[in-house]
């Protein structure tokens, strides 16, 4: 394990394709995931998330597009991002955005590079994010994941991030019958 004093955490202000390409490919592998369903009548609505093995193992990789960089760069601007440095190398990075609406912190993307997960380094990028959003007021942290990246969803939980709520058709509209249904949690503060 890195020693703690090795890892500086320290805001960043802008994030380019190169540095994520210096992060390298993200995505996750799972051999389960969370089955979510939809029961609807008239007087009730029932949605149940349960944990269920796959029969195949899920791999999943993303690329960001330039429209995301710009996205990112520009939310970084705004003071809520965090970098995750090993000397001059960044090696993990959370970029967030404040919604004055309603006071919380909107993750927008939560990366470690490969060779340096499971290190700490993650659980230090969130406890410093947490020490910022307290400091400036806001009151909850809230991300979105997919019921299939069962890494990501422990270790939010880890981080004290409950379950809050899943948007059957978020990325498609059969998203609860044969594809990925987004989970959105969050971590309430103070």
């Amino acid at each position: 394990m890195i020693p703690i004093e090795a890892i500086q955490i320290k805001p960043i202000h802008k994030h380019t394709d190169k540095e994520q390409k210096n992060l390298g490919e993200f995505g996750y592998v799972t051999d389960s995931k969370y089955r979510v369903s939809k029961t609807e009548t008239k007087e009730r609505t029932v949605i149940e998330i349960e944990l269920a093995e796959l029969e195949s193992r899920i791999y999943k990789s993303y690329t960001n597009s330039e429209e995301d960089y710009e996205r990112y760069s520009k939310i970084a601007s705004t003071g809520f991002s965090l970098g995750a440095y090993i000397g001059s190398d960044l090696v993990g990075v959370v970029i967030a955005e404040e919604m004055q609406w309603n006071n919380t912190l909107l993750i927008w993307h939560y990366q470690v590079a490969e060779d340096w997960r499971r290190k700490s380094i993650g659980k230090q990028l969130m406890n410093e994010l947490k020490c910022l959003a307290e400091s400036n007021g806001i009151r909850a942290i809230n991300l979105e994941t997919q019921n299939t990246n069962m890494n990501a969803i422990c270790f939010y939980r880890k981080c004290g991030f409950e379950i809050e709520g899943v948007d059957l058709s978020y990325y498609t509209n059969s998203d609860a019958f044969d594809g990925e249904v987004a989970i959105f949690m969050k971590r309430k503060l103070g």
